[in-house]
């Protein structure tokens, strides 16, 4: 992480964020008459963030407002600031309430992260906060950082290349973050995939010389709220080539190592349940393959048997997470699940739909638990749009030769792909396609460019509030 936090009675540093209610408090902060008057001039609705260097000292007054998104951009423009200054030592001074306190400072930690793994010359600036407030507690400033050390470790995951992050390696990853932050977690190698019969998984791995695995992640609290568990389920294609249905290499090829991203917000999702200790039971399933063209790929035209017994005519072999998130659907049917939600970067026709500011979601909840959902999208600013799930669509992928088709043709292409996926629940479900949000082609306020870690933030707050 590139930050350090604690909460402090008073601030002994030369560098303050002062967060304030309204312009009248600057009185009691800003010593200088003229320099007062000229912050009270520049700070408004509009220009929340005003800073001042005298060569020593750098302050920056922040107007807070009651919108929780508006704190987390203010706090990104601190960190702008500090960064272009160098300032790394900084206290947060603030008489604001405690949800302020928080969103202000969940912006600021999430703006710290960096992806230089790979960099051969990286220096990270790391922040060395201290917050003044009286307004903030150690649980509520650890249930913070335990929601970005989460959603860090999502964006680790899907900007990771697959050179290093290969199906196997990604369950050893997952095997070793269960072990560090208190989930079990059981991996299926290829040997047990295929005595499952899970032939959607085993169908896009055909083409690929590495083995796929499915992980089982298990978060149980002994004083959970649901005696049946919730179940996460995430795509895991770790690269995606379009198998031989070969995408084209500009703007779509290059950055199909985010097609994972369901998996790693699922993997998140568990890290910050099991560090805050959510009284909640908690089941994740990823399934994990790359897809390629080579070797015995699937063709166009060839018909699959999936775990479910059902068949499916392949049109279409870049049409590969829906196979995938299939056999997981399927599986979870045995928990006999509250329940399910999955993850998947799965269609460009949801992108298409609604760009990177939202998540397309679909399918069958009760409206209360649809209540709560748009309810924690609106809180971490992850918000959803629900598309139908009408009959006609799902008409749309039958096939002439098999139970079912995996393309529904030239309409509607993110709802048939839900469609598809209905067909392998039987219990309370709603599909996510995130395909949009997932991983951004240029910086986002304090969403930095590549790997969002979209759907963590959100899960961590319904699940919390569940």
């Amino acid at each position: 992480m590139n930050f350090k936090i604690q909460i402090s009675k008073k601030s002994e540093l030369e560098n303050n964020i002062h967060l304030i209610n309204k312009e009248s408090e600057l009185k009691d902060i800003v010593k200088s008459n003229k320099s007062f008057n000229q912050i009270k001039k520049l700070i408004n609705k509009d220009n929340k963030v005003v800073s001042t260097f005298d060569g020593e000292c750098l302050n920056i007054y922040v107007l807070i407002s009651k919108d929780a998104e508006e704190n987390r951009n203010s706090a990104n423009n601190c960190y702008n600031i500090l960064l272009k200054n160098k300032s790394n030592n900084i206290a947060i001074v603030s008489e604001c309430s405690e949800e302020s306190n928080l969103s202000f400072i969940e912006g600021l930690l999430l703006s710290t992260y960096t992806f230089n793994k790979y960099k051969s010359d990286s220096k990270e600036f790391v922040l060395d906060i201290k917050v003044v407030s009286d307004y903030i507690n150690d649980a509520s400033l650890s249930k913070i950082i335990s929601v970005v050390e989460a959603t860090n470790i999502s964006k680790d995951l899907v900007n990771e290349p697959q050179s290093y992050l290969n199906a196997t390696q990604f369950a050893k990853d997952i095997e070793k973050l269960g072990k560090d932050n208190g989930f079990k977690v059981t991996v299926f190698d290829k040997k047990k995939i295929i005595k499952l019969k899970m032939g959607g998984i085993l169908a896009v791995n055909k083409g690929s010389i590495q083995e796929p695995a499915f992980v089982i992640m298990e978060h149980k609290h002994p004083k959970a709220k649901n005696e049946k568990p919730v179940v996460l389920v995430g795509k895991g294609v770790v690269y995606d080539t379009g198998g031989l249905s070969l995408k084209p290499t500009a703007n779509s090829m290059d950055i199909m190592k985010c097609d994972m991203g369901g998996s790693a917000t699922v993997v998140g999702t568990m890290i910050g349940l099991a560090q805050m200790n959510t009284p909640v039971n908690v089941i994740g399933l990823v399934s994990l393959t790359d897809n390629r063209p080579g070797l015995d790929a699937v063709a166009p035209g060839d018909v699959i048997t999936m775990y479910s017994g059902d068949t499916v005519e392949v049109l279409n072999t870049d049409a590969e997470g829906r196979l995938v998130l299939a056999d997981a659907l399927h599986y979870a049917k045995q928990y006999d699940p509250e329940l399910v939600f999955d993850f998947a970067t799965l269609t460009g026709a949801s992108a298409a739909a609604i760009g990177p500011v939202g998540i397309v979601c679909m399918g069958n909840i009760n409206a209360k638990t649809r209540t709560s959902l748009n309810k924690s999208g609106e809180a971490v600013y992850e918000r959803l749009v629900e598309f139908p799930m009408w009959k006609e669509y799902g008409d749309l992928i039958k096939s002439d030769i098999a139970d079912y088709k995996n393309l529904g043709g030239p309409y509607g292409g993110s709802i048939t792909a839900g469609k598809f996926l209905e067909v392998f629940t039987d219990y309370p479900w709603m599909h996510f396609d995130i395909a949009g949000p997932a991983f951004i082609k240029a910086p986002n306020t304090y969403r930095q460019k590549g790997a969002t870690g979209v759907g963590v933030r959100l899960m961590l707050d319904f699940l919390s509030n569940y």
